[in-house]
């Protein structure tokens, strides 16, 4: 049973519509979410590539170890602002530093804009002199989708592989096939198949929804990097976080699924008004530690440029 606190944040995000209205209006209301990072936290403003972008280091954190983190909100709301705190708790999780990445956004930079800003920010950090072992990618809802995509991208351009890579409640087919998207209509109350496929359309642009890079639910995981994908049993997303498993098992990847029960989307969001969030994020950064350790990178306590 979900702590009692589910029941203030189901409250929260039924006070607050995110799916209909225009463009500025949706991320007006994304932004009113926006709040200070746990105090302490360092956040430094750099130009990753071309991305703008920041450096989120809880603090103490003084390690080589680097999360890429691309944030949600279908690919067209969402900004370094509404996913700070977010992003701060992962750092002292993961005991990592953390690049937020600034992705363009639809509707005026449609596919692949949010891709290729992702893959030039990976590289920077490659070029910075970051290992790859030393480096996770993570992302929520449509960073969920892009932090697989930009696996498949890089992959595809024989670039490295990061050490692991943590899609939360991944939007990973824009087509909107999957079976929740019916059985959990009821009990999600942050996204609506219409306002999703309103944002896959103003990100899709007319392109082929099932294009790997579009919807990675549809690619070839062969070679990706060991996932841990979290998603919640109350969204509509929740069979896309399960094909993304079955496929990338079915293709040899190492895949831990987790689905939480009656858990909203991207409730890690919630983190220290909900425990279930709190507890997200701690699985997330234990996770993150076994898999550095495995790539050879554990916490040396080292910096890197």
């Amino acid at each position: 049973m979900a702590s009692p606190e589910l029941q203030v944040v189901n409250d929260l995000i039924k006070s607050t519509d995110m799916t209909s209205g225009s463009v500025d209006e949706r991320r007006a209301a994304i932004e009113s979410f926006s709040a200070p990072p746990p105090e302490g936290t360092s956040v430094e403003a750099v130009d990753a590539g071309g991305v703008p972008a920041e450096w989120v280091v809880a603090d103490g954190v003084e390690s080589e170890r680097v999360i890429l983190y691309l944030h949600g909100g279908g690919y067209v709301i969402g900004s370094l602002n509404t996913h700070r705190p977010l992003v701060a708790r992962l750092s002292t999780a993961a005991r990592a530093r953390v690049l937020n990445a600034d992705y363009r956004l639809a509707p005026e930079h449609p596919h692949p804009a949010a891709v290729d800003d992702a893959v030039a920010a990976y590289r920077w950090l490659l070029d910075a002199g970051v290992p790859p072992a030393s480096i996770a990618v993570s992302g929520d809802s449509a960073g969920g989708g892009l932090t697989l995509a930009t696996l498949l991208a890089l992959r595809d351009a024989g670039d490295p592989m990061p050490a692991a890579a943590v899609p939360i409640s991944p939007w990973a087919d824009l087509e909107g096939t999957g079976e929740s998207v019916t059985t959990r209509a009821a009990v999600d109350l942050m996204c609506t198949v219409e306002g999703l496929k309103e944002m896959a359309d103003w990100y899709a642009a007319g392109q082929d929804l099932r294009e790997p890079y579009l919807s990675p639910m549809y690619g070839d995981m062969t070679g990706l990097p060991p996932l841990l994908i979290h998603v919640g049993d109350a969204e509509i997303l929740r069979d896309d976080a399960v094909r993304v498993a079955d496929r990338a098992r079915a293709a040899g990847v190492d895949v831990t699924l987790e689905i939480w029960d009656e858990m909203p989307h991207v409730w890690h969001a919630f983190a220290g008004l909900l425990p279930e969030a709190d507890q997200a994020i701690t699985r997330i950064g234990s996770w993150l530690d076994e898999r550095f350790t495995r790539a050879g990178r554990p916490d040396s306590r080292d910096t890197t440029p």
